[in-house]
């Protein structure tokens, strides 16, 4: 015992988990095998219960005949009372064939009343009543001839009576106390083998749980030795176990995590490079144009006045285009202020708007940038209502048409050096999902598709699939955000070189914001 003790000590858990698990399939496998035997007892008790059961009732009915008849003395209650008496013969055949001794095939089996004193004494006792009920009848059609000898049988039937119940309730009581004598084994055993393999857990576990946590505390120590900023190898253990193979495991996670380090503080240098300069002046351009133009028109318009070739400014003009350089300056501060969307929470208002407009006008900013080889088609109903934030909301379908635009220019680019051009479309429908009490927005394009590779990351902050200066990666994040705002959902499908098609789900109600848009 002391050497089994001592190999399983010294093995590793591999060993110490097949060897548990041998143990507890030959432990189950005994307790089962147990366990059937006892249901097995208990099965065949419960069907002699209910053969008993019937036995006891025929004698009650055999008494019920019995008082019927010595009250009225109607030939059908002693008829019907052989009957009974019949039929709990015939049950006792049952339980045991031939009178006793070694039971038939048709009787019952495996119980302990075949061959008892008191089954046998009944079978006895239940001849003698039929013996003297059938001398009643008989002495009961002689008439007032036979009084006397009527009134010694009438009194013997009736003890006899009393005996043949009195028999019956003491073989169903000692049936039943059989099967809870049963019950109690089995819950005995079961307690006794459950113990037993409560025992056995706890000593594998003791075995198994100091070898992990070993290894465990490699890890911590390790992963503490990290935070504090050290990437040390650390020494392996002179075991042979699965702590040495954690431990060279870590080890060339180390060596990993070294190299990766460095290749992310050049990229994260890279990405503040492509924040502060192609992605603000990416988005800033056309707001710029458009301000720059409407100053050139009122120059223009100044000029004229001053040269004598008109009387006066045209106030109206005038008026539209500070106007409009009014609302690009609002335009420039709203982009400058979606950056910082994931740092800082700006005050966020729902106001009922129709759908169709905003996305008219989202189509429309973005129409400058639409080249004449890509058409863009929006089919949405104008009775869609919803409550957004319609700046919010704007900036979110801004970022997925200029970024379906730039993936079919992509595939223009690839196309156009092989000589087979071919005209880009998007496609931006809406419709009413009245079981989920949704509106579902698609905004769909034909450009290059999106690698399944990146469907799982592809609103992550900082992650993008273009090159380097020409993203910020923080479009669809921030996109993301905005829509979890609004209670809704958004989720993209893609074929890479087939386009990608982006779902939005938005409440028809009043939506709940489920949290920060971070």
């Amino acid at each position: 015992m002391q050497f089994l003790i001592r190999r399983l000590a010294e093995g590793n858990i591999r060993q110490l988990v097949l060897f548990g698990i041998s143990v507890s399939i030959l432990g189950f496998s005994l307790l089962g095998g147990l366990s059937y035997n006892y249901l097995l007892q208990i099965e065949d008790a419960l069907a002699l219960a209910e053969v008993v059961d019937d036995l006891s009732s025929d004698i009650l009915e055999i008494r019920r005949y019995e008082k019927n008849y010595l009250l009225y003395a109607m030939e059908e209650d002693h008829a019907e009372n052989l009957v009974f008496i019949g039929r709990a013969l015939e049950v006792i055949e049952r339980i045991e064939p031939g009178g006793g001794g070694q039971s038939g095939q048709s009787g019952l089996s495996g119980t302990d009343l075949r061959g008892s004193d008191g089954l046998r004494a009944l079978r006895r006792d239940l001849h003698g009543y039929r013996d003297t009920f059938s001398r009643l009848g008989e002495v009961q059609l002689a008439g007032q001839q036979r009084e006397h000898e009527r009134g010694a049988l009438r009194e013997d039937l009736r003890e006899q009576g009393k005996a043949l119940v009195a028999q019956a309730r003491q073989i169903v009581t000692y049936q039943r106390e059989r099967i809870l004598g049963i019950v109690g084994s089995l819950k005995h055993q079961l307690l006794l083998s459950i113990g037993a393999m409560v025992g056995l857990a706890a000593f594998f576990s003791w075995l198994i749980g100091r070898r992990i946590l070993g290894a465990l505390s490699v890890i911590e120590r390790s992963a503490r030795q990290i935070v504090r900023g050290s990437l040390e190898r650390l020494p392996l253990p002179a075991t042979s176990d699965e702590t040495r193979g954690v431990v060279e495991a870590f080890n060339h996670m180390l060596v990993e995590l070294e190299h990766r380090q460095n290749q992310l503080v050049q990229e994260k240098k890279l990405a503040s490079l492509g924040v502060l300069t192609s992605g603000i002046a990416h988005q800033l351009n056309n707001p710029l144009n458009n301000i720059s133009t409407s100053c050139q028109i009122l120059r223009e318009e100044v000029r004229h006045a001053g040269g004598g070739e008109a009387p006066e400014l045209d106030p109206a003009l005038a008026g539209r285009m500070l106007e409009n350089i009014h609302q690009e300056v609002r335009r420039s501060r709203d982009i400058v202020k979606g950056l910082l969307e994931f740092s800082r929470e700006t005050e966020f208002s729902l106001k009922p708007v129709a759908l169709r407009d905003v996305v008219g006008r989202s189509v429309a900013l973005v129409a400058s940038e639409v080249p004449a080889s890509i058409a863009i088609d929006a089919d949405v109903p104008g009775d869609i209502v919803l409550p957004l934030d319609v700046q919010r909301f704007q900036e979110v379908l801004l970022n997925l048409l200029i970024n379906a635009i730039q993936a079919i220019q992509a595939v223009q680019a690839v196309q156009d050096a092989q000589a087979v051009p071919r005209a880009g479309a998007i496609t931006v429908t809406a419709e009413r999902d009245l079981t989920a009490r949704q509106v579902v927005l698609r905004v769909a394009d034909t450009g290059i598709g999106i690698g399944p590779e990146h469907l799982g990351r592809i609103f992550d902050p900082f992650f993008t699939l273009k090159d380097v200066g020409k993203g910020t990666g923080l479009g669809l994040s921030v996109a993301f955000g905005i829509i979890r705002k609004h209670g809704g959902t958004i989720g993209v499908e893609s074929t890479p070189g087939a386009g990608a098609c982006f779902t939005i789900r938005l409440p028809l109600g009043t939506p709940e914001p489920t949290g920060d848009a971070a």
